[in-house]
Order: structure tokens, then sequence, then C-alpha cells
């Protein structure tokens, strides 16, 4: 998905860059050519620019939303990586701690470990681009959850965001965080993540001996 999507944006980029060209060089001679001071001095000329301006303006907005999806799902790919090298570490941990050859001092350092992993991806869960929250759905301007690991908003996985890349072409750009951090389910404000939960277990576990 993410090849293809990057594909589609890739070659709108192009399309769109080569039509804002286009429509940069009619206006260029409309501004060195004929002048129109009113729409009376020339209706059909006139309208012909009025249509141009509105033409270049939509083309800059969609090479603009272009540009924001491509920043988006770069730094959602990011995180997702992060993601998944806090999983991998957390794992390891929790294999280690339970092989049976730990002394306390060696539990209490992966517990420890393990409480900064939980940490890190509360931190991860709450990243920002251009100042919205990228997992949370359609509230962009709220965080996902607090330190505990607990929802601060109601979440749904059809929360999906679209930009419009074009006339009749929009991409979906974000993953939802209960999808993410709550075993694909929908999420209330108050409900601990259920990934969290999995940290939290273990550290629990952890200090039980």
């Amino acid at each position: 998905m993410r090849i293809t999507n990057n594909m589609l944006i890739n070659n709108m980029l192009n399309n769109l860059n080569n039509n804002l060209n286009r429509m940069n060089k009619y206006q260029n001679q409309l501004a060195t050519g004929k002048k129109i001071s009113l729409p009376s001095d020339d209706p059909i000329v006139a309208s012909r620019a009025l249509k141009l301006r509105t033409d270049v303006a939509e083309i800059q907005q969609y090479k603009r939303n272009v540009d924001d999806a491509n920043s988006w799902m770069d730094i959602t790919e990011t995180t997702l990586g992060q993601m998944n090298d806090v999983m991998h570490r957390a794992r390891e941990l929790a294999v280690q701690a339970g092989n049976g050859t730990n002394t306390p001092e060696d539990l209490e350092k992966i517990k420890q470990e393990m409480e900064q992993l939980k940490v890190q991806m509360v931190h991860l869960a709450n990243t920002t681009y251009a100042g919205r929250y990228i997992f949370s759905g359609f509230k962009t301007d709220k965080a996902l959850m607090d330190d505990n690991g607990v929802f601060l908003i109601d979440i749904s996985n059809s929360e999906q965001i679209h930009f419009e890349i074009g006339i009749g072409d929009d991409i979906h750009i974000n993953v939802t965080g209960s999808d993410l951090f709550n075993n694909e389910a929908d999420a209330s404000a108050g409900d601990t993540s259920g990934l969290l939960a999995t940290f939290d277990a273990l550290i629990a576990a952890l200090n039980a001996g």
C-alpha cells in the first residue's frame, strides 16, 4: 500500500507540475500581453482570464496537498518503524526475563528498561506533523493518550483522512490510533490502550519477580 501511494503521489506531482508550468506560462502571457482593466472591457477574454486564475489556484492547492500528503506519510512511516523497534526490544526483554537465570538485579534492570519503552511508545503515539497529531483520527488538535496509555479522545478506525490531489483523485494518508494501539477496535476516552496494557502486564510481572 505504501508503494502504491508513493507511486500515485509521484505521478500526480509530475502531472500537477506540468500543468502548473503550462498555466504559469499562460498567466505570464496574459500579464505581458493584452491588459484587462475591467471585465466589461472584453467580457470573453475576461471570462477566460478569470477561469485561468481559478485553474492555477486549484492546481497550486493540489500541489500543496500532494506535498502535505507526502510529508504526512513519510513521518507516519518513520514513526511506525520506531514503534516496531520498541516492540522488538520489548519482546527481547520479555524472552530474557523468562529464561529463569536472572538475578533480582537483572529483573530490576529489565523492568526499568521496559518502563522506558512504554514511555517511548506513548511519546510515539502522540507524534505530530505540522502541529497535527497524526494518529488521532479527525481530532488532529488533540493528543491520543496520556502518559499511562489511557486514551484522551474517542477514536474510531473509520476516521480516515483523505487529501484531494487532483480532480476526482484523493488519497488516504493516516493510520488511526485505535487501529494501532487498541487491537483494531474503536476506543473511547478513558479506555486503556490494549498495546500499552501489555507493557503494564509485563512490568507488573517483573515487579512480582
